[in-house]
């Protein structure tokens, strides 16, 4: 379709959903893979088995509406209390802490596995196909559980709901790798990737490759429907323009950044007293080793929903009790839910049973027995850990931080997670990180080479 603007005409393209979030293939740089896409819904494909081979796609198969994993989980999410489409990711975290065999195997029969990885859930228990639903779970499935659905997500989680998440979570494993196990075999290559909001769930691919025959996996930095314009771009590039070039992305710290010109402006506007520090990495790293829990808000903003090191919340992992300080006094949010190891790359290994980079966050991985006391506070309760691990050429001065940390204590893992508040996204300004700063019980915040302290 063509568009004129001031007598300057626009070409528009209308790339479908499932395609935009398979086009990210293009960033793993594979020239053959397995392409897995999975949300909630887009148009009326829910999920998509394609094969990338030299950059075309070809779609082999696609489940359709209402039939949805990403639905699917959305329901017990609100049935646990939280919203759905939106905080999925606290679910997952309360999925470890306990198992009830006999709620999953109730759960597990609302969905039937079909040949050629397709599924389908029994429509009489769900309400997220109709128009003017309430909400996503109907009076049928509360009666065939015998749980009231949790109303509010201010109150202590109960066991029962613990349950729960852990068998939707469960289940949500059984049809993915139903759907991943079909596409090995069908697309014959030791390549995957992986798309769509259905990605966010690291517990899940943190186990693609016990799980299937699938040896290297890219699953997409930004999977969700934020990243779907990356995707559309790919697609054009390759399939439009026909640019044979590898799309090569240097990182993924797409946002806004700020000089330390324009930093100190702005706290003197705010008249906020502030000290510049000569050589930050070192000083902070010091601050972090002896019990401090710092902001740090450093070059461009990352594009997504993880904080990899630019707008981060930074603590000490050998603190067997930061997970609930942050939680409880910085955060404001649950205390079941876990905090991220960022790691120097080339320790992977020594720490965790799997040697796999996880540059976004996207896959939580089992921690080795022999170190979890030495790191207590990045450790999940089910041993993993939801690891970012850090090269020195994609983020030299959070490289830099770590290892300082590691000079002083012989730990390579600092406590990552976002820098916000419970209902705030990340922030992305200067005043946007005042505002939480003193807002929270942090003790310093560190902006470009300034240091605040309350």
């Amino acid at each position: 379709q063509n568009l004129k603007i001031k007598n300057k005409e626009i070409k528009i393209y209308f790339i479908k959903h499932h395609l935009c979030h398979a086009s990210m293939s293009y960033y793993s740089n594979f020239s053959k893979a397995g392409v897995f896409t999975n949300d909630g819904f887009g148009e009326k494909e829910t999920s998509t088995l394609s094969i990338l081979n030299n950059s075309k796609l070809k779609k082999v198969e696609s489940n359709f509406f209402p039939h949805s994993l990403g639905s699917f989980y959305s329901t017990f999410t609100e049935y646990c209390g939280f919203k759905p489409q939106n905080e999925e990711w606290k679910l997952m975290g309360a999925s470890s802490y306990y198992n009830n065999d006999k709620i999953y195997r109730m759960i597990k029969n609302l969905i039937e596995l079909k040949p050629n990885g397709k599924f389908e859930l029994d429509l009489n228990f769900f309400n997220h196909y109709q128009f003017h639903r309430p909400r996503y779970f109907n009076q049928k499935l509360i009666e065939y559980l015998q749980i009231d659905p949790r109303e509010n997500d201010k109150n202590d989680m109960q066991k029962k709901y613990f349950y729960i998440a852990n068998a939707a979570q469960k289940v949500f494993e059984d049809v993915y790798f139903h759907q991943i196990n079909y596409l090995s075999r069908v697309a014959k290559t030791p390549n995957l990737v992986v798309s769509g909001g259905c990605a966010m769930n690291c517990v899940a691919n943190g186990k693609i490759h016990k799980k299937t025959s699938f040896k290297n996996i890219f699953v997409s930095p930004v999977p969700d429907d934020s990243g779907a314009c990356l995707g559309a771009v790919a697609y054009l590039q390759k399939n439009i323009f026909k640019n044979k070039k590898n799309i090569n992305v240097k990182n993924f710290y797409l946002g806004p950044s700020f000089t330390n010109k324009e930093i100190e402006n702005k706290l003197k506007k705010y008249q906020i007293k502030y000290k510049f520090i000569k050589n930050i990495e070192k000083h902070v790293a010091k601050e972090i080793s002896s019990g401090k829990v710092v902001a740090w808000f450093q070059n461009r903003l990352e594009f997504g929903d993880r904080a990899l090191g630019n707008r981060s919340i930074l603590g000490d992992p050998r603190n067997k009790k930061i997970k609930d300080l942050i939680n409880s006094k910085i955060k404001y949010r649950e205390k079941f839910r876990p905090f991220a190891p960022a790691i120097l790359k080339e320790f992977i290994g020594s720490y965790f049973e799997e040697k796999k980079e996880s540059k976004y966050m996207e896959l939580a991985l089992k921690f080795k027995k022999k170190v979890i006391s030495k790191v207590p506070g990045v450790v999940h309760v089910d041993k993993t850990g939801r690891l970012q691990s850090v090269d020195k050429n994609y983020n030299p001065k959070f490289y830099n931080l770590i290892n300082e940390f590691y000079k002083l204590t012989n730990i390579p893992i600092i406590l990552n997670t976002s820098f916000n508040i419970q209902g705030e996204p990340i922030v992305c300004s200067i005043e946007d990180a005042i505002k939480n700063f003193y807002l929270s019980g942090l003790d310093k915040m560190y902006i470009g080479d300034f240091e605040i302290s309350k």
